[in-house]
């Protein structure tokens, strides 16, 4: 999967508002070049939820364990919730797993390097790519679930 591909794919759900920072658009530089997938049905960026999946393309401060300074490595995140998190990895967020994970192998579904809810995938490949776009779509409907049980007057301020 390249990033066009993700990106397509995720594009495709409904109400989907996709961020990508570029310089002069007031986004931080550290984020110029990554994607930011939120549940929007305004097309409005939320202020009081993060994005449900984020691509990112280098390393930041204190996640530099994936590696994402070689030469086109990208690492697909995802925030699909506690279940889905469980049937990928086989044991719950925060929980003890496998102490030999590396976080830059690629095409293998890991716990987030520094975000222990969130599921994350280095260059998704063959793999991977199946189940990185089951999470991708499990993260759209636990987002858009969130959004729909909110009140309507947070929603109209978000």
């Amino acid at each position: 999967m390249t990033i066009d591909d993700i990106i397509d794919f995720v594009e495709g759900l409904d109400d989907v508002l996709t961020l990508r920072p570029v310089p002069g658009d007031g986004s931080p530089e550290i984020s110029w070049g990554d994607t930011f997938f939120y549940y929007s049905p305004d097309g409005v960026v939320p202020t009081t939820t993060q994005p449900f999946a984020t691509i990112v393309t280098k390393n930041y401060p204190s996640d530099e364990d994936s590696r994402l300074d070689r030469a086109g490595a990208f690492r697909v995140n995802i925030h699909a919730g506690r279940e889905a998190f469980i049937v990928a990895l086989g044991h719950a967020p925060r929980e003890q797993g496998s102490a030999d994970v590396d976080a830059g192998a690629p095409d293998t579904v890991i716990a987030h390097p520094v975000y222990g809810s969130w599921l994350a995938v280095v260059n998704p490949g063959t793999r991977t790519s199946q189940l990185t776009r089951e999470l991708l779509r499990t993260a759209y409907a636990v987002a858009r679930s969130r959004y729909e049980r909110k009140p309507d007057a947070v929603r109209r301020h978000i």
